[in-house]
C-alpha cells in the first residue's frame, strides 16, 4: 500500500516568519499534532505540539504571568522548528514510512511532490490505524 491511502491530504502548514501566537492559534483551532512550516510553498520544517509547549513560558495564561512570559509568543515558527526531515513521496510504501518511524525519533512524515510542496502528511497513529483497521477485516 502506498502512503498516499493514509496521508493526510490538507496538512496545516504555517509561514517560516509567523509568530508563535500564530502557531498556538493554529493548534488551538485545528486538532492536528504537527503543523508543516514553509517558505514559498516550499517544506522548510515541522512543528509538533510538543516543540509549542517546549517553546512556552509554564506561566503563560496564569496569574503568575509576566510581560516576559509573554514574550515567548513573539518567537519565529523558524526557532523552534525542525529542520532535518524526513520524508517520502505519495508513492513511498508504507513499509518506507515504519522503516522511517522505527529508525528515527520522529511523530511524523511529511509528504511532498518534486518540487518540495507539502501534499501531505503520515504520523505513526496513521501507521497504527491502517493496521488495526486491516485486524478487523
Amino acid at each position: 500500500m502506498k502512503v498516499d491511502k493514509l496521508m493526510t491530504t490538507t496538512p496545516i502548514s504555517v509561514h517560516l516568519d509567523d509568530t508563535l501566537w500564530t502557531v498556538k492559534e493554529t493548534f488551538d483551532h485545528f486538532s492536528f499534532h504537527h503543523l508543516l512550516v514553509v517558505n514559498h510553498e516550499v517544506l522548510c520544517g515541522v512543528i509538533s505540539d510538543r516543540d509549542l509547549l517546549k517553546a512556552l513560558s509554564p506561566t503563560l495564561g496564569t496569574a503568575a504571568e509576566t510581560s516576559r512570559d509573554l514574550a515567548t509568543l513573539n518567537k519565529k515558527a523558524h526557532q523552534i522548528m525542525t529542520r532535518k526531515l524526513h520524508t517520502l513521496t505519495p508513492d513511498a510504501g508504507i513499509y518506507d514510512a515504519i522503516a522511517i518511524f522505527v529508525k528515527n525519533e520522529v511523530s511524523c512524515i511529511p509528504i511532498i511532490n518534486e518540487k518540495q510542496k507539502p501534499v501531505g502528511i503520515v504520523s505513526w497513529r496513521d501507521i497504527l490505524k491502517f493496521i488495526d483497521d486491516r485486524k478487523e477485516k
